[in-house]
């Protein structure tokens, strides 16, 4: 065991697993069949730099053994496998860059024995494992202990690499593609995607099996779920805290800790599991991602922007309440800009993927009631008395802890304008074109429409399938913070993000001039490519929008220039109790609004008028 900041971490103990990842691009490669050195059974070893991991946890002959090398970014190099009579065979990758990089592969274990995997790059072997395969599939052990699961591993960077590599192919897609699940256990029981889909044998991810692990978090929960049910895959330490939601003038603070060391409720391992991430979805709430930057007592720490430590599973934080957790980096290339993408949850139990832009991220470190910014997991380590505890921040990253980004402050100490300035060097290091950042953030507003289009259909299934009924409407600030059909189907705090993305796309021009470094110019003067990007503006925005279904069944297209001139009518837009057209900011007496028939009553009317201000301003209230 060493020591790190008074912290106890267990000591490196790899874990048989690997996996499978969702394929963008697959293809066979003669490499492994090269002269690549192969090392000897006893020198078969890998390192946190690059790991080998596989799927299932105790494979038998006859079944598929997935396949996770972990470690280079590029997703370099080639896997191959030597059965137990000593015959090599090349395996068809795909390969997943990224902060770390991985190829997955499968291998066909016919017969009982000991397998080889190697992974090499040219004539250099990366790394080496030896896979155990069973004559017969043993059956696992369903008892429950006297814990809900016992840490048998530490949080080191093998385990945070795998983290990372998992949460990467998880959510894996072309960079242009949707991607959308509702619920979250629509990916978790994909065996293309989850590396981990019932890697401890126990069905546990089974959809014929009802006892099977539901997955339904929201945006507070999803970054949660993921971490406890890879702790738990994985027999890692993983716990989380009881916060308050703050108030106008403090970031919410938190008491008490859960850990997965805890007493289980349940008979069984399942039982016991489910029993645990309910309780963990009953206590966490947006409060547990806005406490302040400096506190300790949190479950989550702020670091620095670089992109080393805005890795995969590292979650954003927003001072109005909402969470998004980073899943991909797509480096920046002469053809198009790069990406930072990231996925949340909506109270609909929806997990969709979304690009990182002032639309979507949203930033300011002067809101009282929050820690805004991009944050990782605390450290749960085991303390010198045996029991788990979360590191404290002086003792994170650094000499003594190379598996975690070290704390950082560095976002408080920016403004808004410095935080988009620094994360567009991030993602586009060599500057863009100014045409192509326009293009970009049109493609991120359609993209924002488009989704709204499905959470606005949402409210009106329900309505047809309840009634109608009018839902009840909160008071002031409470808006963004309901529960029950409120939460599900109104959609102030997209509309927020919405209105604030529309400003951003007509800010474009006037941000050419303000900030001409993150542009190339070309050598041409700031104010001429200002224009330039006006005229663009003006023959694009006609030709993108959506497409809606009207209270009649017909279909209503408005193009982004139809939505640009609605912006005041979706200042008001988000009660699920008006119409579909109303939502959409038809106006009364045209033929666009003629089917409806469904009005929000007059007092929520009234409430609507008295705080239309914030979204008027685009700016939400501090809680």
């Amino acid at each position: 065991m060493k020591r790190v900041g008074g912290a106890l971490v267990a000591a490196l103990v790899l874990a048989a697993a690997g996996g499978e990842a969702h394929a963008r691009a697959k293809h066979t490669t003669a490499a492994a069949r090269s002269s690549a050195a192969v090392p000897s059974a006893a020198a078969c070893t890998d390192s946190d730099e690059t790991a080998l991991w596989w799927s299932p946890v105790a494979p038998a002959a006859g079944a598929t053994i997935k396949l996770l090398a972990v470690g280079e970014e590029s997703g370099a190099g080639e896997l191959s496998a030597i059965d137990p009579a000593g015959q090599r065979h090349a395996l068809t990758v795909a390969r997943h860059p990224g902060l770390p990089g991985s190829l997955s592969a499968e291998l066909t274990a016919p017969h009982p024995g000991a397998y080889r995997v190697l992974w090499t790059r040219g004539d250099r072997a990366l790394a080496c494992r030896t896979i155990q395969v069973s004559a017969h599939a043993s059956k696992p052990d369903t008892s429950v202990g006297k814990v809900v699961w016992t840490a048998t591993h530490g949080w080191d960077r093998r385990y945070e690499n795998f983290f990372s590599a998992w949460i990467d192919v998880l959510f894996d897609a072309p960079p242009d593609a949707s991607l959308d699940f509702r619920p979250l256990h629509q990916a978790l029981r994909d065996p293309a995607r989850n590396f981990l889909m019932n890697f401890l044998g126990l069905r546990e991810d089974d959809p014929k099996n009802k006892t099977a692990i539901i997955a339904t978090p929201d945006c507070a929960d999803l970054p949660y779920f993921l971490r406890a049910y890879f702790s738990w895959k994985m027999g890692l330490p993983f716990g989380f805290r009881d916060c308050d939601r703050g108030t106008d003038a403090r970031p919410p603070r938190c008491t008490g800790f859960f850990s997965n060391e805890d007493p289980p409720t349940g008979k069984e391992t399942l039982a016991a599991i489910r029993s645990f991430l309910r309780l963990m979805g009953n206590h966490v709430q947006s409060g547990s991602a806005r406490t302040a930057l400096d506190d300790d007592a949190t479950d989550y720490y702020p670091v620095a922007l670089e992109k080393k430590a805005l890795r995969p599973g590292t979650i954003y934080a927003d001072p109005y309440g909402h969470v998004m957790m980073v899943v991909k980096w797509v480096a920046q290339t002469p053809a198009r800009g790069g990406l930072l993408l990231a996925v949340d949850g909506q109270p609909d139990t929806s997990i969709g993927r979304k690009r990182f832009w002032e639309g979507t991220f949203l930033f300011a470190n002067d809101v009282k009631s929050a820690g805004p910014g991009f944050k990782a997991f605390r450290p749960v380590a085991r303390g010198a008395d045996g029991k788990l505890a979360s590191v404290p921040n002086r003792a994170i990253g650094g000499a003594g802890d190379p598996a975690h980004a070290p704390f950082s402050d560095e976002q408080a100490k920016l403004t808004q304008d410095a935080f988009y300035a620094r994360m567009g060097k991030l993602i586009d290091p060599q500057g863009l074109e100014a045409e192509a950042a326009y293009r970009e953030t049109l493609d991120a507003l359609a993209e924002q429409l488009t989704v709204r289009v499905g959470s606005v259909d949402n409210g009106e299934k329900f309505q047809k399938e309840k009634g109608p009924v009018v839902i009840p409407m909160p008071d002031g600030a409470k808006i963004f913070e309901a529960t029950g059909p409120w939460e599900d189907y109104a959609t102030p705090s997209r509309d927020m993000r919405l209105l604030i993305a529309m400003n951003v796309l007509l800010g474009i021009p006037d941000r050419i001039v303000k900030h001409p470094d993150l542009f190339k110019l070309g050598g041409r003067k700031p104010e001429a490519v200002r224009a330039e990007i006006a005229k663009l503006h003006a023959s694009l925005i006609p030709t993108r929008g959506i497409t809606y279904t009207r209270s009649d069944g017909s279909a209503q297209k408005l193009t982004v220039a139809d939505l640009l001139a609605r912006r005041a009518a979706l200042e008001i837009a988000y009660n699920p109790n008006d119409c579909v057209e109303t939502r959409w900011g038809a106006a009364e007496a045209t033929p666009e609004a003629a089917p409806c028939t469904r009005h929000a009553p007059p007092e929520q009317k009234a409430k609507m008028a008295e705080v239309r201000v914030w979204f008027h301003e685009a700016r939400r209230p501090s809680r």
